[in-house]
């Protein structure tokens, strides 16, 4: 019960610092082109959070058991693996960069797994055919990694040439009068699809040590007032959504003032019609990906819907050495993570902690 415990803490901590991390992804741009505060933004951001967590299940059931054999996992594996991705997650939010806290998460399992498993590649699950569809990193991570930022930045980029062409009658008070009320509504969906992708992933990871410590007998000699922690097949209780859902709504709360800066001024100068072409295109890729149960990045997503609308209004407007900057926090993400997890669990096997 205790590695439970510790489990569940080191999970929630993750899911608050991701709340906080990755809020820049659904408030940046409401923030810098000044139709919210930053006050009425962080509120914004962090209701239609809670409301997305309670929203599906797929992404979750895709963490929890499409990634790795739950047949290798323990405690203390879950505990490498969120401890790996909290350490990536509060460095890249202390240097202001928006990298993945979905990857950083996927990372830290994998590697994590990989050394419980005694360095057995065959535990992580590349590809994998099921009754519903392909499962696996590739399908569910590798692959969406590489074509959802080309999405983001392509669609975004159209959508915005679309809006232009229909506004460029328009006078510039009647463009930004229009465009600041609808950026209300996309950061409000942006926010949403965040919490309904972002939030399932921590539930993911707390059903598969419910899951972990009902299979392996950890939880055999459970008090009869503790009997609703038997998970014996990998189902999301309603507590954890509510659990999740409450604690990424309090890291919303708490802000990432760092990354919002770094989204909204340093990379490209937005006004209100630009986030909502950003906004609207990341809200709706990540809103489909999380429909198929895909653990999408959200910060790739918008970061380069935010590049593709900045590329349209003018392609040096985009201030390409931070984009430099944030790309390489995008491909170390998995590797660091991985490390990271793979050096806490194996440094767990040799104190004897491994259980």
């Amino acid at each position: 019960m205790l590695l439970f415990f510790v489990v569940l803490i080191a999970a929630l901590a993750f899911e608050y610092i991701n709340g906080f991390h990755d809020t820049a992804n659904a408030i940046a741009t409401v923030v810098s082109t000044k139709v919210l505060t930053p006050r009425e933004a962080i509120i914004l951001a962090a209701a239609a959070n809670l409301l997305g967590a309670f929203l599906g299940e797929a992404v979750a059931k895709t963490i929890g058991q499409g990634q790795v054999d739950k047949s290798v996992i323990t405690m203390m594996t879950i505990v490498a693996a969120l401890a790996g991705a909290i350490i990536w997650n509060l460095l890249t939010w202390w240097l202001g960069l928006p990298s993945s806290s979905s990857h950083a998460l996927i990372g830290g399992l994998c590697g994590a797994a990989l050394a419980t498993s005694g360095g057995n590649w065959s535990v992580l699950i590349w590809d994998h055919v099921t009754p519903k569809g392909a499962d696996g990193l590739w399908p569910k991570v590798v692959k969406p990694m590489i074509t959802s930022p080309f999405f983001g930045f392509v669609i975004g980029f159209v959508l915005m040439a679309i809006i232009t062409a229909c506004v460029v009658n328009w006078r510039p008070q009647r463009v930004n009068g229009v465009f600041g009320k609808l950026q209300i509504l996309s950061a409000a969906w942006m926010a949403l699809s965040h919490g309904m992708n972002d939030a399932q992933k921590t539930m993911g990871i707390i059903t598969l040590a419910l899951y972990t410590g009902t299979t392996t007998g950890l939880f055999g000699n459970l008090p009869p007032w503790l009997h609703w922690l038997h998970t014996p097949e990998f189902t999301i209780a309603l507590w954890v959504k509510v659990v999740c859902a409450l604690t990424m709504a309090a890291g919303t709360a708490a802000g990432g003032w760092r990354i919002i800066r770094t989204m909204g001024h340093k990379m490209v100068r937005l006004q209100p019609v630009h986030g909502f072409a950003a906004e609207t295109t990341a809200a709706a890729i990540i809103s489909t990906a999380t429909h198929f149960g895909i653990p999408l990045s959200t910060t790739h997503v918008i970061s380069t819907s935010i590049m593709g609308v900045g590329a349209m209004k003018r392609f040096s407007a985009v201030k390409w050495g931070v984009v430099h900057r944030i790309v390489w926090a995008w491909v170390l993400t998995i590797p660091v993570t991985g490390f990271l997890g793979y050096l806490l669990a194996h440094l767990c096997q040799v104190f004897g902690w491994m259980k």
